[in-house]
């Protein structure tokens, strides 16, 4: 049901996409639309990462750009919003403690944090995965190709240690990841279509990943 449409009273349900979105792309986007649609969510926020604690392993371009173009991808769904706690944080961006800090600021909503299958079979491994759980629930997207049996394994396994907290979100197949996009860039190669257009311009316009 639409957010409009809920009964008075009733709990908001708030999807967080979390991730450096190094640049967001339409997976990202189809991710978020089909947690928004299958479980009913009023609304999904996109947070870009901060200072991650895998920072160190990898180059992530500079957090204001990253917001700029999370900014631009998302502006024509009035479901999507950009919160950018991360990157106001002079903290190492942990997931624990980012979903902590929104509950304790959305006490009336319900929150669902969505992540990929690959997250979820690494995400006892988190830190403080405990905490994470007190807070919210878990949308594991699930793409048909993935090793579907073993994913629901996974998804029986966790929701028997930790009761009622996993749900598994079904999504398209779209090959697209933020290294290949930005392989490509480098390459000079096409991304039309694996980003929205707005994106695409503001990466050819800031000569972005080019390096």
């Amino acid at each position: 049901m639409e957010a409009e449409q809920k009964a008075a009273g009733e709990r908001k349900r708030i999807g967080i996409m979390g991730g450096t979105f190094n640049p967001i792309h339409n997976g990202h986007l189809m991710i978020a639309e089909n947690a928004r649609e299958q479980y009913s969510l009023d609304q999904v926020m996109f947070i870009p990462t901060g200072h991650s604690p895998l920072s160190h392993k990898q180059q992530i371009t500079d957090a204001f750009l990253r917001c700029e173009m999370v900014s631009l991808a998302i502006a024509d769904n009035p479901w999507f919003i950009l919160n950018e706690i991360e990157v106001h944080s002079f903290q190492i961006s942990y997931t624990f403690h980012t979903i902590q800090k929104l509950k304790e600021s959305l006490k009336d909503a319900d929150l669902y944090f969505v992540l990929g299958a690959d997250s979820l079979f690494d995400f006892e491994s988190w830190r403080n995965p405990e905490l994470i759980l007190e807070n919210c629930r878990i949308l594991a997207a699930c793409r048909k190709h993935q090793r579907q049996e073993e994913f629901f394994e996974h998804i029986a396994y966790l929701n028997e240690k930790y009761p009622d907290k996993f749900y598994p979100l079904n999504t398209p197949f779209l090959e697209v990841s933020s290294q290949e996009i930005r392989r490509r860039v480098q390459a000079n190669q096409t991304i039309r279509y694996l980003v929205p257009k707005e994106v695409e311009m503001y990466i050819r316009k800031n000569k972005l990943y080019i390096n």
